[in-house]
């Protein structure tokens, strides 16, 4: 996926950009800083796991590229494959698609009704009626709640906006017209969706729609103004010497690893096929439990661990599903997002997870509790256990327990 973004992002570079030098240099600024967080909205330029968020934003990207060359077939088949990926990107790269091809003295003639049946169709559950456990799992995701945002990331939303329309001059100057017309075109999308946004976020009877995500227009936002400043400090500072090169992307390089490595300290910089999942010599503990799960229970085995597991030293956010390939109780990180877009789900994540409240403190009769009332046969606890359940997998951090 890293690689086919990085591949959009030179095509568009090709189309701003004469230089040769300036091309390459908005892609190595985009591929140095792919980890680099987007403000407010829990997201990264790219997502450091698999997530069809990356194929979506690859098809937008070779979208967007396919309207600057007014191949407009070819944009709508790549908008509507990234509709099929991830249906509330792709949304985003739609609206900025239409606003490169809009024409202040034109008026595009649309099918208004046809358009709204497209629009709707995917999102009939987002008329479910909430509900007060709907409400607690909304409350878990921060970036519904713009007005509790704190000023630096009202200021990560304004900044690449500003930023954006100097470019814009910086271009019209230098008659480089596609450029100009691509970072203009961002600044007014930028301002019409947060325009949306707030009116979706800020009105409790709308509250409903927050599952929308509206403020996540800023990843692309994030990542176009990353490639067209690359692409600028290649033009007017990086040039063709080398030694600049290397005095900009070598400490930048550095310093996004070691945040890298901050983030995720258990777990291997580059996870091959097949390989573990830090090295021979010290895997991660819990991912090694989880694979240990998948090969030695029973398939319709329903489990239950620390509904805050992911949070916890040396697990570094692996899902226990995508590993154990096994039923477990809901967590209340993770699954909350899942409750907070399809209220029907929320009652069930509510009693799953209070029915866990405590759980660092829990003994075997808490244990058969779960089982007597979700079925609950294993637990995945943290090392050393508990007393009178039988354990047949432990290592360093992690016991795996049947309850009996």
């Amino acid at each position: 996926m890293t690689v086919l973004i990085l591949w959009g992002c030179w095509r568009i570079s090709r189309r701003c950009f004469a230089e040769t030098h300036a091309q390459w240099a908005a892609v190595t600024l985009v591929a140095v800083l792919l980890t680099l967080p987007v403000s407010g909205t829990g997201l990264n330029l790219t997502d450091q796991h698999l997530h069809p968020r990356a194929l979506a934003t690859a098809l937008m990207l070779a979208a967007v590229a396919a309207v600057l060359d007014r191949r407009l077939l070819q944009a709508g088949a790549l908008l509507a494959a990234a509709f099929s990926v991830h249906a509330i990107m792709a949304a985003f790269g739609a609206s900025y698609c239409l606003f490169l091809l809009w024409k202040p003295a034109e008026r595009m003639k649309m099918d208004r009704t046809a358009v709204g049946a497209l629009l709707l169709w995917p999102l009939g559950w987002i008329f479910d009626p909430p509900s007060d456990a709907w409400r607690q799992a909304a409350a878990t995701r921060s970036f519904y709640f713009v007005l509790r945002w704190p000023w630096y990331e009202w200021l990560g939303v304004v900044a690449p906006l500003l930023l954006l329309w100097w470019f814009r001059a910086l271009a019209e100057r230098r008659s480089q017209t596609v450029l100009a017309h691509v970072a203009e075109r961002l600044v007014y999308f930028g301002v019409f969706q947060l325009a949306v946004a707030l009116i979706i976020l800020l009105p409790a009877r709308l509250e409903r729609l927050r599952p929308l995500e509206p403020m996540r227009f800023l990843h692309l936002v994030y990542l176009l103004f990353v490639l067209l400043a690359g692409g600028l400090l290649g033009q007017y500072v990086l040039k063709k010497h080398a030694l600049r090169w290397l005095l900009l992307f070598v400490p930048l390089s550095a310093g996004m690893f070691y945040a890298q490595r901050q983030m995720y300290p258990a777990t291997a910089h580059l996870e091959l096929p097949g390989s573990l999942s830090r090295n021979e010599a010290s895997p991660n503990n819990w991912v090694e439990a989880f694979r240990w799960i998948s090969r030695n229970t029973p398939v319709d085995s329903q489990f239950a661990l620390d509904p805050r597991y992911m949070e916890l030293p040396g697990e570094d956010y692996h899902g226990f599903r995508a590993f154990a390939e096994r039923s477990v109780l809901a967590d209340e990180l993770k699954d909350a997002g899942m409750a907070a877009r399809v209220p029907r789900l929320a009652p069930r994540w509510l009693r799953e997870v209070e029915a866990q409240r405590g759980w660092r403190g829990f003994q075997r009769p808490d244990f058969l509790r779960l089982k007597a009332e979700f079925g609950v046969d294993w637990v995945v606890l943290q090392a050393p256990g508990v007393e009178g359940l039988p354990c047949p997998y432990r290592n360093a951090q992690v016991v795996v327990c049947r309850v009996e």
